[in-house]
This record gives C-alpha cells, structure tokens and sequence, in this order.
C-alpha cells in the first residue's frame, strides 16, 4: 500500500517537472527557439489551435524564427496571435511566410525574465509540496483505518521526504539552468 501510494506521488511530481519545463521552454532568451511560439493560440475556423499544427517553424538566423504556414489563409490569424500575445514581438508577413525577429534583450528585462522564472519554480515547488502533504495525508488515514502500521507510515513519510528533496533538486537545476541562458549576453 506504501508502494502505490510513492509511486503515484513520483507519477505526480514527474507531471510536475515536465509542466516546469513546457514553461520554461516558452520563457524568451537571448537565443531563437521554436518553443517560443509552439504553442500559442491561433483562431483557426473558429478554434483555438496551437501554432506548431499550423505552420512549421525554422530558425533561419541566431535570432529570428521564420514561420511557413501549411495554409496560406491562416496567415493573418497568426499575425493577429503573435500580436496580441506576451511577447512583444511584431511579425513581418511577406504573404506567404512570417518572420520574427527578435531583438537583443535589455539587462533590465533579463531580470524581469529571470524573475518570472523564479515565480515558476516556486509554483512548481509548491505543486510538489502539495502532492507530498496530500499523500501523506492519505497514509495517515490508512494508519488510522490500521490498514497499515505506526512504523510503515514513518517509513512511508520518511520515503515521501527523499522524494520530495528529489523533485526540488530537479527543479532548482532547471531553474539555475534557465537563468544562466537569459543571463547569457
């Protein structure tokens, strides 16, 4: 019973780490990414579908994405989502594909950046707190209902604490990760 309660919370915290990452791969750095725009939010015949299923996207250049859409009608609707999305970026559309260039990032907003990736690592550590309290919680009532004993819920806990510590690890490296890339010149 131990067991399955540890491997559905490590099956919770994986979930976790891959989120932190999708997030993270989103989060603009001095360099071009295709994960920048992948999976934003393009009105297509009246959906919201992300861009990736809509065009394919290249890196022509260190610092611009070149965007080829595979129906040439949906290029306004990209333009319009690339727009009024987060990025601050404008799109250069030449009618058949659409060009991002990006700029140099300023020293002030490298930090700004850097301190949105400390509010997703901290949500992240949170989520992993909150699946260690739940299933802690869950061992308990087991303890309670005496399906389990006093010493295999402290070894339960004990086990759920490594883990725990684990997980956090995994997410400072992403983060100590990340913010050397923005701070990159």
């Amino acid at each position: 019973m131990i067991k399955e309660s540890v491997k559905e919370a490590e099956g919770h915290m994986k979930t976790a780490i891959v989120a932190l990452e999708d997030v993270l791969a989103t989060i603009r750095t001095g360099r071009a990414s295709p994960a920048i725009v992948e999976k934003l939010p393009v009105e297509y015949y009246g959906t919201a579908t992300p861009l990736m299923q809509l065009a394919s996207i290249s890196i022509p250049e260190p610092r611009q994405l070149l965007i080829k859409p595979f129906d040439a009608s949906s290029i306004k609707n990209i333009e319009k989502a690339i727009l009024a999305s987060e990025l601050g970026l404008t799109p250069n559309n030449d009618g058949k594909v659409i060009r991002l260039n990006l700029p140099p990032l300023t020293e002030e907003r490298r930090r700004d950046l850097v301190k949105v990736v400390h509010h997703q690592l901290e949500a992240s550590r949170v989520e992993i707190r909150n699946v260690r309290r739940d299933m802690i919680k869950d061992l308990r009532e087991y303890e309670k209902e005496k399906l389990i004993s006093e010493d295999d819920l402290a070894l339960g806990e004990e086990e759920l604490q490594k883990l725990t510590d684990h997980y956090i690890e995994l997410i400072d490296t992403h983060g100590t990760k990340k913010e050397k890339e923005i701070m990159e010149v």
